[in-house]
């Protein structure tokens, strides 16, 4: 396998556009990913595009690129629920760390406001009891966050916290849905969702999209003489046991990093910057033990601590997360990549983390029922 690099990436603002075709957000998206790697439309060999509500059309990569140049390739239009943009990414790597194409392209696009379930939570499926009788995602994240107060002592204000360093994080990135800081107080005082988690602690509902141009490295210096170097790629399922060992750990999630840190050749302790799948406030706190940054039941006391805010030891979403950002499902793993791009380039401007050289972006989509979860994207990222 080839060692890859991502050279060029760019996003559309994240927002409600219900009047503004997505395909129309995913060549904003592609025209600036073209324009930072410096590279012509013909130079693309394959591209990968996800969408997880397909609206109007099947064909997406198609419509979305055949307005900026890029024709006579292979496109492939997949979806993998939150885990779509991570799952476009990984089969460009894929392609080109195989030797079968040169140079590619990772594509991410979403409508949520015009989307089935705009103005509704996702709905369970047919054959999902659990589902039907209520277990929603809200409810889901909600029972997680009171069997951790129970069992380790946590309060509902720590999960507050993630939100309002999120937000604050928002307010520092000119992509993000929502520029507004929260004080604990205000998040605990929203509109109530599925106890204890408040409307401010739940992503909003976004349009957007996101592109991310890969190259083999032997080629990489024809485009940038500063290639950001995937580390690793990792997408895994579950195992499809009936239920998880603890509730409280995602055995999918910790599979995933750990398998991750072996294909990088590094250790959580390395990490300097993270973006990870924070859909609910209580799950970024959940996700830290996964990943090995700290020990099991300890993740409240690591937020606390400031360690995961911007100026701290290893800081967790300072693009703002999907909680400030919004969270067009599947453009949000290749926004990421952008994000993390700019962090490790030292481009993100006020948002930016001193001295960045390994970046971690994880992104977790969909549900089997009783299972942990459908598809868990991990990548690491190095300068």
């Amino acid at each position: 396998m080839r060692e890859v690099a991502v050279i060029g990436v760019g996003q559309s603002i994240f927002g409600k556009m219900p009047e503004k075709p997505i395909f129309e957000l995913g060549q904003e998206a592609v025209r600036a990913a073209l324009k930072d790697a410096a590279i012509s439309p013909k130079e693309i060999q394959v591209a990968y595009l996800s969408r997880l509500y397909l609206g109007e059309s099947a064909v997406n990569a198609q419509n979305v690129l055949a307005d900026v140049g890029i024709r006579y390739i292979e496109m492939v239009n997949c979806e993998n629920a939150c885990a779509g943009g991570s799952t476009a990414f990984r089969g460009v790597w894929k392609d080109i760390a195989s030797g079968l194409y040169d140079v590619g392209i990772a594509i991410g696009i979403e409508s949520m406001t015009t989307s089935p379930i705009a103005h509704k939570m996702i709905p369970p499926g047919k054959d999902d009891l659990e589902g039907l009788l209520g277990l929603t995602m809200p409810a889901f994240f909600g029972l997680l966050a009171h069997r951790y107060i129970e069992q380790y002592g946590a309060k509902v204000e720590d999960f507050a916290r993630v939100s309002v360093k999120n937000h604050h994080h928002g307010c520092l990135n000119p992509f993000s849905q929502y520029k507004k800081e929260f004080t604990v107080e205000e998040i605990l005082n929203s509109r109530m969702i599925s106890d204890p988690i408040t409307l401010l602690q739940c992503c909003p509902n976004t349009d957007g999209a996101a592109a991310a141009i890969l190259c083999s490295m032997d080629k990489v210096r024809t485009y940038t003489s500063a290639p950001i170097k995937v580390a690793a790629s990792v997408l895994l399922s579950g195992n499809y046991k009936y239920l998880q060992d603890d509730m409280l750990f995602s055995d999918i999630g910790s599979k995933a990093a750990k398998m991750a840190y072996e294909m990088a050749g590094i250790g959580p302790e390395d990490i300097d910057v993270i973006e990870l799948h924070d859909a609910f406030a209580p799950e970024e706190v959940f996700r830290y033990e996964e990943f090995g940054l700290c020990a099991r039941g300890e993740g409240a006391q690591l937020l606390n601590s400031g360690a995961t805010e911007l100026g701290g030891k290893i800081p967790v979403n300072p693009s703002g997360g999907l909680l400030s950002l919004g969270h067009p499902l599947s453009a949000s793993g290749v926004r990421q990549v952008a994000e993390l791009t700019w962090q490790l380039r030292g481009q993100a401007g006020a948002r930016q983390v001193p001295n960045a050289k390994v970046a971690f972006a994880h992104m977790l989509g969909g549900t089997v029922p009783s299972l942990d979860a459908g598809a868990c994207g991990i990548e690491i990222f190095t300068r």
